[in-house]
């Protein structure tokens, strides 16, 4: 089985470094990993987003085709991605900036207010991480929430307290696992 995951926003919230841990996790599982970034120039406020695919056999093409998951965490992203995404899929919407939530048929949208959660965390600079504990609770079984825990431990090891983004994960993961 793969799992295909888009991460989009803008530059400086963090969606490459949640795709990163997600791809970091998936390779601590043995998983076949691919993680395909893009941005623009700008250091922050440009569009940002990446590929990461995951899966118990090999990833043929590391390149979007159809996600099965959708983290939008701004409206331009949405609207630019929600297109492609596989029948039976599921978008991860931040509802603290995208107020218009779409209703596309056959797939599961969960609106979750990633920046209000982070910052209900005392963590206002993880609401990419509320997406990515999300995603994890929207893509099924492939890695589990722990899986990603240790991940994320293990990419951001520089950091020597992780507890409160370890909260923000679990609380993104709550959103929508209690929701479902």
């Amino acid at each position: 089985m793969t799992k295909e995951f888009v991460f989009a926003g803008f530059g400086g919230q963090g969606v490459l470094t949640a795709g990163m841990i997600l791809a970091y996790s998936g390779a601590a599982k043995n998983l076949d990993v691919t993680w395909i970034p893009s941005y623009g120039s700008e250091m922050r406020g440009g569009t940002a987003n990446c590929t990461v695919k995951l899966g118990d056999e090999e990833v043929a093409s590391p390149f979007p085709k159809a996600p099965d998951v959708l983290i939008a965490m701004n409206e331009p992203a949405l609207l630019k991605f929600m297109p492609i995404v596989k029948p039976g899929g599921s978008i991860i919407i931040n509802s603290s900036i995208v107020k218009t939530v779409p209703e596309p048929a056959g797939v599961k949208v969960y609106s979750v207010p990633a920046n209000d959660i982070a910052a209900d965390c005392k963590n206002e600079r993880s609401a990419n991480l509320c997406a990515l504990g999300a995603a994890i609770a929207a893509a099924g079984d492939l890695l589990t929430l722990e899986d990603v825990e240790k991940g994320l431990c293990g990419y951001l090891a520089k950091i020597k307290n992780n507890e409160s983004n370890i909260a923000v994960l679990k609380a993104g993961y709550r959103a929508v696992s209690e929701s479902a």
